[in-house]
């Protein structure tokens, strides 16, 4: 479990840091669709040579296909989003007010997530304590972006 806490550490890190990366490279080829593209292209290399070093890499059989909810293909969608978020929006209005509303509406997402246990997520309930740290965020990254 401490392994997942530490890869969910260096995760934050890379959120933090990757948004500017990708604006840099939008910025210097002048290309940001293709910026995007070759984001993409270095994610699935990437994960294709840790899933090959590791041992990881298996296709997934027309049974496991067809069992996938049809939610479930949305996930490279919302990465392309993303993506195109840190292309565009980071630039113009910095790092921290850009991650702070990433992370703040993700949160409040969250919380609707877990309460609901929609897309596959176990059910937490929306708790007043959840709600109140969600609103606290809200302000929070108000006062990040406006000062």
């Amino acid at each position: 479990m401490l392994f997942l806490y530490g890869l969910t550490i260096l995760a934050g890190i890379a959120n933090a840091i990757q948004p500017g990366q990708n604006a840099m490279l939008s910025k210097s080829l002048g290309l940001p669709i293709t910026a995007g593209l070759i984001t993409l292209l270095v994610s699935t290399t990437a994960l294709l040579l840790g899933g090959l070093a590791l041992g990881k890499l298996e296709l997934p059989t027309g049974q496991h296909l067809a069992a996938v909810p049809w939610w479930a293909w949305l996930g490279g969608f919302f990465s392309v989003l993303l993506i195109l978020a840190q292309l565009y929006a980071s630039p113009a209005i910095g790092a921290a007010s850009f991650l702070g509303i990433i992370v703040t509406v993700g949160v409040a997402v969250s919380i609707l997530l877990d309460n609901y246990g929609w897309v596959g997520f176990p059910v937490h309930p929306a708790s007043l304590w959840r709600i109140l740290g969600a609103l606290l965020m809200i302000a929070g990254v108000a006062l990040v972006a406006l000062f």
